[in-house]
């Protein structure tokens, strides 16, 4: 099984229509987050795939997306009924 490694996605997409398709496209991958921020444990193809499929729905001019790595050493901080995110031993993705 390939290594996975933990990512934030943000997004903000201008048209209503195409924010609804990019949110589908990104939860399927999520385990965690919060309306247009998710967390995800991606493997290399994973990442590729979502980031062809935020391709294809955005509107460059328009939209914004960002996939940011995690640092795996770094200790997360965290405030409020905050959880760490943890890797499941499966995913559904669909």
């Amino acid at each position: 099984m390939p290594k996975r490694s933990l990512f934030i996605a943000a997004y903000d997409v201008a048209s209503p229509s195409r924010l609804r398709q990019v949110h589908r496209a990104v939860k399927a991958y999520a385990t965690g987050g919060q309306k247009s921020v998710f967390e995800y444990f991606l493997a290399p193809l994973e990442r590729r795939t979502l980031l062809a499929q935020a391709r294809e729905l955005i509107n460059e001019r328009e939209d914004r997306f960002a996939l940011l790595r995690v640092e795996e050493r770094a200790a997360p901080v965290l405030l409020g009924i905050a959880t760490p995110a943890a890797d499941p031993h499966f995913y559904y993705v669909g």
